[in-house]
């Protein structure tokens, strides 16, 4: 199921921009190397102890994204470890991420999470804060922001995110990044059409999570 899943949503991505990105929280190392066998190599994580301990058993080629909520206090644990922090909700974070990249002399490369659909329950930037972090965030050497991520509200229908990776277009070309982080198994068709980077695909591919 997962190899023939895979194989369905990379005949999707064909000719397209967007890279696959496989949502392995709560997975078995078996499962996951059943989808890398099919030639994935980015996996997401959301919990930085699961991630730290899939990294010691699983190939090295691997490309790791922090896609969940990331505390502070677990910045520490990941920042050598993951290709791309998708999830930056906060200064504060931001600057613990900076902090923490220049004690391991290296450059942190992070999205800004747009809380996209103004939801209450979710972490991200509200869209009007965008343009104050930014400039807040410019001077920090260790960082670099590549673009930003969001998660659309939950909807039966998918084409009711179209409007919302609409938006996300319209912000990331006016701020001139590179990468939109949006799209998830029930709507990645919607956001490969809105020129997502990468989609977050998880159920899609494992099927429902037990």
């Amino acid at each position: 199921m997962i190899s023939d899943n895979v194989k369905k949503i990379k005949l999707e991505l064909e000719g397209k921009e967007t890279k696959l990105i496989a949502v392995s929280k709560t997975q078995s190392i078996d499962k996951i190397m059943e989808a890398y066998n099919e030639g994935v190599r980015d996996f997401g994580e959301n919990r930085v102890q699961e991630l730290e301990e899939k990294i010691k058993s699983l190939p090295n080629d691997i490309n790791w994204h922090m896609i969940g909520h990331l505390q502070t206090n677990k910045v520490k644990d990941i920042i050598d470890k993951v290709s791309l922090i998708h999830s930056v909700d906060s200064v504060k974070l931001a600057n613990v991420i900076n902090t923490e990249a220049k004690k391991k002399n290296i450059v942190a490369n992070i999205l800004l999470e747009i809380n996209i659909g103004n939801e209450p329950t979710k972490f991200g930037f509200k869209v009007q804060e965008i343009n104050d972090v930014i400039n807040s965030l410019k001077d920090m050497e260790n960082i670099r922001i590549k673009g930003f991520m969001c998660v659309a509200p939950k909807t039966d229908n998918s084409e009711n995110s179209r409007i919302y990776f609409e938006e996300m277009n319209t912000i990331k070309n006016k701020f001139g990044y590179d990468i939109l982080s949006m799209g998830m198994s029930g709507d990645y068709k919607v956001a490969i059409d809105e020129n997502s980077s990468y989609i977050r695909i998880g159920t899609g591919i494992f099927g429902p999570r037990t």
